[in-house]
């Protein structure tokens, strides 16, 4: 399981990696703004078209080939960068991550699946998403230190390195799990098993969590200048989001396990509390920020594991790499429109009420969906 978890921090690293990296690109700090924000959603974007196609690859040839191939592209990816060092070449490599990202990223998710009996996915997928996260804590600080040290060129190289080094880890360590003979799946079977609600109330409660993860990381900071703090309080509050997200991962997947903690009151639990993590963060001041990170952190935490539990569950095992790319694609678009959503009430009226526009949706949405599902 070690190198699956190496590689989720992998991805985490990848996609944040570049985050502090704003000022390194042009003197002119609106372009840096810009270019930063396109290589971030550069990445982004290539996961949500080709992770649900690298998930049903998974399925039909295995998926540790697509583990690996990805692990390899990804290395080769970042070196293209760490070798040509020129603009148009870091856009094509942060293409190609992105690409890269998006195979070995489900497919390790599906053999998190498959090498753990059921009684243990809730364990699995906690330990998964707790390195997973780490990457999303550590990958702005260990980023920008490298490109402090040695330029974007020294960071890309880090990553070549880290993904050629977990490439060969998996090639050792991971077993060889066959894909399984499946029976014949037409448009219309897929269609109605990813509108049952089996996948779609997990899914929606893992888009929530992720809309929300992304808004407190992306916003938190901005209510905390506006409330005179400085860069420190606002970096900490940021770190303690992912950090609560990441030590409350283990937690409820061991709670769910041990029969604790059922499916149902988990999502249900951890979109509640999201939610008032973004009705604190509505609050001014040092305590709305801690609060909101602390809130967001532990309802995203619940609801990670569990949310993936669940459709390793109800999914036929030759088919869970076509469900964990699926969902994963869900969580993506979460990513991105929690921050839009945000941004457009925002605009038009204040950061406060784009929280709480967020929250009122974490709050009813997901929840109606979840209401009739039995408990799992």
């Amino acid at each position: 399981m070690w190198p699956l978890y190496a590689a989720g921090f992998t991805t985490a690293f990848g996609a944040h990696g570049i985050a502090a990296s704003l000022g390194g690109f042009s003197e002119d700090a609106v372009t840096s703004l810009l270019i930063l924000g396109g290589l971030l959603a550069l990445y982004d974007g290539a996961e949500v078209l080709l992770k649900p196609l690298f998930g049903t690859l998974a399925d039909r040839i295995g998926a540790r080939p697509v583990l690996l191939g990805g692990l390899c592209a990804f290395a080769a990816a970042s070196a293209v960068y760490a070798i040509a060092d020129s603009p148009g070449w870091l856009w094509a490599a942060r293409l190609g991550q992105g690409a890269a990202a998006s195979a070995f990223s489900p497919s390790a998710s599906a053999l998190v699946a498959r090498l753990n009996p059921a009684a243990k996915h809730g364990r699995a997928f906690g330990s998964y998403g707790f390195y997973k996260f780490i990457g999303y804590t550590l990958g702005p600080l260990l980023g920008g230190i490298l490109v402090w040290a040695g330029g974007l060129r020294l960071l890309f190289t880090v990553m070549a390195v880290l993904a050629a080094a977990v490439a060969v880890w998996a090639t050792l360590a991971v077993p060889a799990v066959p894909p399984l003979p499946k029976a014949r799946q037409t448009v219309l079977d897929l269609a109605r098993r990813l509108t049952s609600r089996t996948f779609l109330a997990p899914t929606a409660a893992l888009a929530g969590a992720t809309a929300a993860l992304s808004v407190g990381v992306g916003f938190l900071p901005v209510s905390g200048r506006t409330a005179g703090l400085g860069t420190v309080a606002t970096g900490a509050a940021v770190s303690l989001l992912a950090l609560t997200a990441a030590v409350v991962q283990p937690m409820a997947g061991r709670a769910l396990d041990e029969g604790r903690l059922t499916t149902r009151t988990g999502l249900t639990v951890g979109l509640l509390v999201t939610a008032a993590g973004l009705g604190c963060a509505m609050l001014p001041g040092l305590l709305g920020v801690l609060s909101g990170a602390t809130l967001i952190g532990a309802g995203t935490g619940l609801i990670t594991p569990l949310g993936f539990a669940a459709l390793a569950a109800t999914t036929p095992r030759e088919r869970l790499g076509q469900t964990m790319g699926s969902a994963e694609l869900g969580r993506e678009l979460g990513d991105a429109g929690g921050p839009l959503l945000v941004a457009a009430v925002a605009t038009a009226t204040t950061l406060t009420y784009g929280f709480a526009a967020l929250a009122l949706l974490l709050a009813l949405g997901p929840l109606l969906a979840l209401r009739r599902r039995p408990a799992a």
